[in-house]
């Protein structure tokens, strides 16, 4: 009689549990959604002329926002991750290239631009500060992205490299 009513509790929590887990879904927050504009392919121009494109994906049950960079003139291939984290309520980022590139950003998106920083770091010149990957001037169809350093703790900030990013179309 005790496993009858050990198997029936089992039972009924696990039930109770498998429909807690079809109701809430992962990944489903207004704030997961914010980086939705990204998605697509996109051309890149930037020194005056198409140099890249970016080919922009959501994967894993639409909770990671996956980036896919290539410009074949500079030989120089990429690809991020983007999670919306619920416990923070940060965006975070993780960079990686056929460069040897690894840069960790952590952001939010605030008043129609989505920002992302670098930790304070060694930058390649040798000196320390921070980057700040900028999404701006956001429409359906195209957008800004500036990377830019600090190196007085975000006093100043100095443009490295900006892209004006055009949705290719079907």
């Amino acid at each position: 009689m005790i496993r009858i009513i050990a198997l029936f509790y089992f039972a009924f929590f696990a039930e109770s549990i498998i429909a807690q887990s079809a109701s809430t879904q992962p990944c489903s927050s207004p704030e997961c959604t914010q980086f939705d504009f990204w998605l697509g392919d996109w051309d890149l121009t930037y020194n005056d002329s198409i140099h890249a494109t970016n080919h922009i994906t959501k994967e894993m049950g639409n909770c990671v926002v996956y980036e896919h960079f290539n410009d074949p003139s500079q030989s120089f291939s990429g690809a991020s991750w983007s999670v919306f984290n619920s416990t923070t309520n940060l965006w975070q980022q993780c960079w990686v290239d056929n460069q040897g590139g690894y840069i960790l950003l952590t952001g939010k998106f605030e008043n129609g631009e989505m920002m992302l920083f670098t930790e304070e770091r060694k930058l390649s010149d040798g000196s320390s500060g921070k980057n700040k990957m900028r999404f701006y001037n956001i429409t359906s169809l195209s957008f800004d992205w500036n990377w830019e350093v600090t190196k007085d703790g975000g006093k100043s900030w100095t443009i490295l490299w900006k892209i004006h990013y055009s949705r290719k179309k079907p």
